[in-house]
């Protein structure tokens, strides 16, 4: 294995064609597959399967490369600290939960490491996917909550996919609302309040199982459900029917804007908000900045508790 056939593998799987990935390399076609099936032969695994309608990445490919870009990425590193050149884009992948304070840590990495090239993922996605993102290397870290329901489940899914969980921050649950909704006048909302009006909460996909749900008190019965997979289109949701969505109250009024407003819910429960990692390999420099930038904003959010 040599970090060029490394290299050869990711612009495979970026580009999807091997024509369009020989020409990117500026090497023979051919060439380009032999050093796959190399590859392929000395680690016993296939990493692409072929089709009349292209090339895949299996799974065991989507692990192997995940690998592969990291150590690719530690050598870029390497060769940047002792010969004081960068060499191609910066690149860096979070899988989250739609927290404002996973994206405003984002924007703070991004602008300071970003330079010239970069491709930077912000993936806000479902929670089993996050988890998927982490144990396969397609993310460097992910960011979800337990809590006394799901707790259980989530941590054994995490041990199954060698990864770990690192808290945060513990948060009380809160109600998004519109800032013109008929409950924002009350400075604490019940599960009776809420009943005449229409929840609002993420899809979860084919794993939609309650303790995957990104809200808390998903099993709690609502006569009008929206199920949305955007943050955009919640919020607009939220304003437009009055609706609102159970979550940590952690806001971005800069990057949300001022008509989401956040009202504490009365109930006995909490948010245990952290972010998980692979538990046999060391963070890259990036991940490191990207969780102190985490605990930094985090830290000055004013609607949580500790």
């Amino acid at each position: 294995m040599t970090l060029k056939q490394l290299k050869y593998a990711v612009t495979v799987a970026d580009t999807g064609n091997m024509t369009e990935a020989a020409r990117r390399l500026f090497i023979a076609q051919p060439s380009l597959t032999s050093a796959i099936m190399e590859l392929e032969k000395e680690y016993g695994i296939t990493i692409f399967s072929r089709s009349n309608k292209g090339i895949e990445v299996t799974k065991d490919g989507e692990e192997f490369l995940g690998y592969a870009r990291q150590i690719l990425d530690q050598a870029e590193l390497f060769n940047e600290r002792y010969t004081g050149k960068k060499e191609g884009k910066v690149r860096f992948c979070v899988s989250s939960q739609h927290y404002s304070f996973a994206v405003e840590a984002f924007v703070e990495l991004l602008k300071k490491h970003g330079g010239s090239k970069y491709e930077f993922h912000m993936r806000e996605t479902q929670t089993y996917d996050i988890i998927d993102d982490v144990a396969h290397l397609r993310s460097e870290i992910g960011i979800l909550y337990l809590n006394e329901f799901n707790e259980t489940v989530i941590r054994k899914t995490l041990r199954d996919n060698n990864l770990l969980f690192e808290p945060l921050f513990t948060a009380k649950p809160h109600v998004f609302i519109g800032k013109a909704s008929p409950l924002s006048k009350k400075k604490a909302l019940t599960l009776e309040d809420l009943k005449p009006y229409p929840r609002l909460s993420y899809e979860q996909g084919s794993h939609n199982s309650f303790y995957f749900a990104e809200e808390i008190l998903s099993t709690v019965d609502s006569d009008k459900e929206l199920i949305v997979r955007d943050r955009a289109t919640l919020f607009n949701l939220l304003i437009g029917l009055d609706g609102y969505t159970i979550c940590s109250g952690v806001i971005s009024e800069e990057l949300n804007g001022p008509n989401i407003i956040a009202k504490p819910l009365e109930v006995d429960d909490y948010m245990k908000i952290g972010y998980i990692l692979p538990s046999r390999i060391h963070p890259s420099s990036l991940t490191e900045e990207y969780i102190l930038a985490l605990k930094r904003i985090c830290k000055t959010e004013p609607q949580k508790e500790k």
